[in-house]
């Protein structure tokens, strides 16, 4: 019915895992298990089921209809969250607040902006710099929006006083970030991408200044797509304020230099 290995481990208990790992499927949650159990120290008893008749075989005598499945002494832990969530560790799909994406397309567009200096002007900090890594912002965070603009729009709808008027404007709303973006990066057509930076970002930072700190509303930011935990607040105002910072800055710029 399975093979059988050992992963070493010193104080802990063993525990038994009935994973699945045929010629056709390798289970990525059973991989995921035994990585796990390994990294917390106990001695794994690694039953791999490698065909349909041990596996239905398997669930028919344990009387579960999935796997994998842990054992723990003589006790079912059961399945790649149940493991987690005996091991006292978050369980993937809980619905908690995070920055983490945001953070992560914020990095990201640092390194690119410094990238793109390094290409364009043979140094890593250039005076564009900084226009690099906020227009590269702009464009992934428009990307996020518009992987889904049906739930974008959804959740958008919830304080943004514009969109609450003119629905429509949730649609358009990606699309312009986006464009706007791509532009200031190429430093191409200013006098359309500067003012849809303007518009967007005003609109935004009176939306949610208004449904934050007047309204004192918790409410879940769209700012990376509407299937997002990330809170809205401090971060998405700033993130308004800086493309205010950008829709005046790139057509005065051409006026100065």
């Amino acid at each position: 019915m399975s093979h059988a290995t050992s992963a070493s481990s010193s104080t802990h208990e063993t525990a038994r895992l009935y994973r699945m790992q045929t010629d056709e499927h390798l289970c990525p949650f059973g991989l995921k298990t035994l990585d796990l159990l390994q990294r917390k120290g106990y001695r794994v008893e690694d039953h791999t089921l490698d065909s349909r008749e041990a596996i239905e075989a398997f669930k028919e005598e344990a009387g579960v209809d999935t796997t994998p499945q842990v054992y723990i002494g003589e006790t079912r832990v059961g399945g790649y969250e149940e493991v987690r969530e005996y091991l006292g560790m978050r369980v993937p799909g809980e619905q908690e607040t995070s920055y983490q994406p945001v953070i992560a397309i914020f990095v990201t567009a640092l390194l690119i902006g410094l990238a793109v200096s390094w290409t364009a002007d043979g140094t890593l900090v250039s005076g564009r710099m900084p226009e690099y890594a906020v227009a590269t912002a702009m464009a992934l965070l428009g990307l996020q929006k518009l992987q889904d603009v049906e739930s974008f729009s959804t959740m958008f709808l919830n304080y943004d006083l514009l969109a609450q008027r003119h629905v429509r404007y949730g649609y358009v709303y990606p699309f312009a970030e986006t464009l706007a973006g791509v532009l200031m990066l190429a430093g191409a057509l200013i006098w359309l991408a500067a003012p849809l930076a303007l518009f967007i970002g005003t609109v935004g930072a009176v939306s949610v200044f208004k449904a934050v700190y007047l309204d004192k509303r918790e409410l879940k930011c769209a700012c990376v797509g509407g299937n997002s935990n990330v809170p809205l607040g401090f971060v998405s105002l700033t993130e308004n304020l800086v493309m205010i910072g950008m829709g005046l800055w790139m057509p005065l710029k051409s006026l100065i230099l």
